[in-house]
């Protein structure tokens, strides 16, 4: 399925995009995430399991287990800290 992907903050600054449009075969957004990270550098480094990643999906922040959707906007980002 096609999907686009965002990435905001460190991550688009490790990936040197801001977006992307993939198919892939994933079907829950961990298993994207892996899918990622398994490209190699500098996915690996900016998706790695070991970081803090959060993850939304058509605009709302999602639990890794959630199901993938259809033509989905997936968005990766570091936590946010506010003050």
């Amino acid at each position: 399925m096609k999907i686009t992907l965002r990435y905001f903050a460190s991550v688009r600054e490790q990936l040197a995009q801001n977006q992307e449009q993939v198919d892939t075969s994933a079907t829950t957004l961990d298993d994207l995430r892996q899918e990622l990270i398994a490209r190699g550098d500098p996915y690996a480094q900016a998706l790695g399991l070991g970081k803090a990643i959060r993850m939304a999906m058509n605009q709302k922040v999602c639990d890794g287990d959630v199901p993938l959707l259809p033509d989905a906007e997936v968005a990766f980002f570091p936590p946010v800290t506010g003050g």
